[in-house]
């Protein structure tokens, strides 16, 4: 199990959202590149970043920031929000970016994905509201169900597959260890859950899971209802 502390940039600032809505923010650093060393220095290996106002806009928008992170630490960077095309992607990986994360152009555009999945190490993100998939920042739901979406990325070359409950982010109402695990078996790759860590016991469930490979940690550990140096022992 790996555990990814999170870092979601809105304007140059580090916040975090309830349920994915922008109007929720509430920031939690205006240096995020000071969290990510917090990170490291507790024994982090990766760090996830998403840009919020990218993932709306669909193309880069909190490129100083990011590259504060990376010029700050050495820890391996997986970023995700507004990239959909191979130009972003890399844009990202000369930048020094580890694993970029694709979500909506996965959804939109499978066979894109599966083609630079070849070329870089790809993520594809996958977030849902009731089991079925949402595009542009969340904004939309398809019909397409998540397990589904992870079945055309089986065998493509993806790296892992990031779910998120959208209906438990920011909530700190607990990881939704079924949907995680469903998915993971629908694609069979390296699954990493995220949304709504609570505290100590939602790291031990992912660990007890055999199908899960890592949860992405951010509210619970702002908010101090984690001890993310504990967490990060557990790996």
């Amino acid at each position: 199990m790996t555990i990814y502390p999170a870092i979601d940039l809105k304007d140059g600032k580090a916040v975090r959202l309830t349920k994915g809505i922008m109007e929720s923010a509430k920031v939690y650093s205006d240096e995020p590149y000071h969290l990510a060393r917090a990170f490291e220095e507790m024994g982090s290996d990766w760090v996830h970043i998403v840009d919020l106002n990218g993932a709306f806009a669909g193309n880069p928008m909190n490129l100083g920031a990011i590259q504060k992170i990376r010029e700050a630490t050495t820890l391996k960077l997986q970023l995700g929000g507004g990239i959909r095309d191979e130009e972003t992607i890399k844009k990202y990986i000369d930048l020094g970016i580890e694993r970029v994360i694709l979500g909506t152009i996965a959804t939109q555009n499978p066979e894109f994905v599966k083609t630079v999945a070849a070329k870089y190490n790809v993520v594809v993100g996958i977030d849902a509201h009731d089991g079925y998939v949402a595009v542009d920042g969340w904004a939309k739901t398809s019909s397409l169900k998540a397990t589904e979406l992870a079945r055309m990325f089986a065998d493509s070359g993806v790296k892992a597959v990031i779910t998120t409950d959208i209906s438990r982010d920011g909530t700190l109402g607990g990881v939704n260890i079924g949907f995680t695990e469903d998915v993971a078996k629908a694609g069979g790759i390296e699954t990493i859950a995220s949304g709504g860590v609570k505290d100590i016991d939602d790291i031990k469930a992912v660990k007890n899971s055999p199908f899960i490979g890592g949860v992405i940690v951010g509210k619970a550990y702002y908010e101090g209802k984690l001890d993310l140096r504990e967490a990060l022992s557990l790996q």
